[in-house]
């Protein structure tokens, strides 16, 4: 039996934008499957001490900026790292990317979030919006309208819901966070030692 990672991740993340496409790769090599999991990262947040990021001091949103900056450049993904449309609530992107994977498998999932991250993040675009969001899922061969009507039931939010709950559960307090086996790894710099658990 093939192992399973849970991948809990927040939509507008640039983070988990710059460690999703290795990830994705890294999974399929080692012929793990991915639960995907977009969480409410506020939620998150809430009751593990994190802030959002115009209420951390000043040094560190300028840290931020430094370390985004040199991991783009260092892994040739383009990134902005003040982009035109954020903040941005990733909610209504969130949902979408459920309704596609239960609409279409995780393969189309995974494909749809990554699109959405390198829209905010490589190419302004309002992610908060629903004609930019349907726009996003077109570009992926979806029917983007179709696809937001679906993210817009109980069911999807029910799992949005419950994808948060399951985060704090196993104590997630950042983007990207990726379980494999019980054991939780934090943030796309510890990919290399998710790989080396994949391979065990």
């Amino acid at each position: 039996m093939s192992k399973v990672c849970q991948y809990f991740f927040a939509a507008h993340s640039p983070w988990t934008y710059l460690g999703h496409a290795r990830f994705v790769a890294m999974a399929r090599q080692n012929g793990v499957q991915v639960e995907v999991r977009p969480v409410d990262l506020g939620k998150v947040f809430g009751v593990s001490g994190g802030l959002p990021l115009a209420k951390r001091a000043p040094q560190r949103q300028a840290y931020r900026l430094v370390e985004l900056t040199r991991w783009s450049e260092f892994l040739g993904i383009p990134l902005n790292v003040q982009p035109k449309f954020f903040p941005v609530s990733p909610d209504m992107a969130s949902r979408m990317v459920i309704a596609a994977r239960l609409t279409h498998g995780v393969d189309v999932a995974l494909e749809l979030a990554f699109a959405v991250m390198r829209g905010l993040w490589a190419e302004d675009k309002n992610i908060g919006d629903e004609e930019t969001l349907a726009q996003i899922a077109g570009s992926c061969g979806l029917d983007g309208k179709a696809l937001i009507k679906s993210s817009e039931t109980a069911s999807v939010q029910a799992e949005y819901d419950r994808n948060t709950e399951d985060a704090t559960a196993v104590s997630v307090f950042g983007s990207p966070w990726y379980v494999l086996d019980g054991e939780s790894f934090w943030g796309q710099d510890r990919l290399d030692f998710l790989e080396r658990a994949m391979q065990k």
